[in-house]
């Protein structure tokens, strides 16, 4: 079975041809991250131009490399929500257009829920990917850690799932970005963040843990807030002081000292959090999934202190990409889930799991 998918959620307009749920035959994406670069964060307008300039060829290029067409393709999958309203617009109207066109049947995917399954994929010809060897057992618990999500979950099955806990406020790609703008380093702010920690000392300033009545919610924005007095201080200068002149306070080694104690603290309460969760729930597989899964910090304790394996996506398939839409796209199919109608099927940008 082919599902080509489209994923249209934030700045990456991606398509993809999955095989069967796990034989990745194309996976397109176009991102347009630098132009967001300069303004320290997405701008909705600009993303949803970019979806709207190169979308048709994105899509054409996945048929191509996947060496199909549109006869052998069996079903569409696309992004319904979560993400912004005019990117997630983009994507859905044009697979609601090839659904209708193509006659092809059209499957609506929940873009955080498809993150996880993103680690099903264990087959490609193509170059530069490193698959998981075997595929993830159920029950799941997965880490879903991204710029707009940090959520527990436990899977009983591919459309079975219990939501165990998530962030009150900040998402944890949210909080590196807020830190890594603080700091004056390049955005995205997950990558920039991990490079400085590198340099710096990770216990040289403590940090607050959050305390949540439930013990698998997560939150960031005290730490983040924590951060910024912490910054504030080794600058020389009051809670008065603004964010904005940080960057030209602190020294190169002040930033990598704050970049590896946030990074500590922020990579320990995730760590915690899903050692609790296995150790309670006793789960088949555990996974982290999402564009946070690429961070080395993460792998690194996530290994030193589970007692089991944790399965990744491929790094290149740890952000926004429409091959994980695809597989999740091929499971609904499988398990006979209702169909999305493509004369009517709406964009949710706060679709939740």
């Amino acid at each position: 079975m082919l599902v080509l998918s489209i994923e249209t959620s934030c700045d990456e307009t991606a398509a993809a041809v999955v095989e069967d749920g796990y034989k990745l035959l194309s996976n397109v994406v176009a991102s347009s991250v630098d132009l967001h670069a300069a303004y320290g964060g997405v701008v909705p307008e600009i993303a949803a131009r970019s979806h709207l300039e190169v979308i048709t060829p994105v899509i054409e290029e996945a048929l191509r490399i996947a060496k199909t067409n549109w006869d052998q393709i069996d079903a569409i999958a696309v992004t319904q929500g979560p993400g912004l309203i005019g990117s997630l617009l983009i994507g859905v109207l044009t697979a609601r257009t090839l659904a209708i066109t193509k006659n092809k049947p059209l499957y609506a995917v929940n873009h955080v829920q498809a993150h996880v399954f993103a680690t099903f994929l264990t087959e490609t010809s193509l170059s530069g990917y490193k698959l998981p060897q075997k595929k993830p057992e159920f029950p799941l618990l997965a880490l879903i850690v991204s710029g707009g999500h940090t959520q527990l979950v436990l899977f009983k099955n591919p459309s079975k799932y219990k939501l165990l806990g998530q962030t009150t406020d900040d998402a944890v790609g949210e909080a590196y970005d807020k830190v890594a703008k603080m700091l004056g380093l390049p955005y995205p702010g997950g990558p920039s963040v991990d490079k400085a920690a590198q340099k710096g000392d990770p216990k040289a300033i403590k940090l607050p843990d959050a305390k949540i009545d439930n013990p698998y919610d997560f939150s960031f924005s005290g730490l983040k807030t924590a951060v910024l007095r912490a910054a504030q201080k080794l600058s020389g200068h009051d809670y008065t002081f603004p964010s904005s002149g940080l960057p030209e306070a602190l020294t190169q080694a002040q930033k990598a000292d704050i970049a590896a104690s946030f990074q500590y603290t922020a990579v320990q309460t995730l760590v915690d959090k899903l050692k609790a969760a296995y150790e309670q729930y006793q789960p088949a597989s555990v996974v982290i999934a999402g564009g946070v899964a690429a961070n080395q910090e993460l792998r690194k304790q996530a290994s030193l202190h589970l007692t089991t394996p944790v399965i990744y996506p491929d790094i290149k398939l740890c952000t926004d990409n429409a091959a994980m839409i695809a597989v999740l796209g091929y499971f609904k199919c499988k398990n006979g889930q209702k169909l999305a109608d493509p004369y009517s099927l709406e964009a949710d940008p706060g679709l939740k799991m």
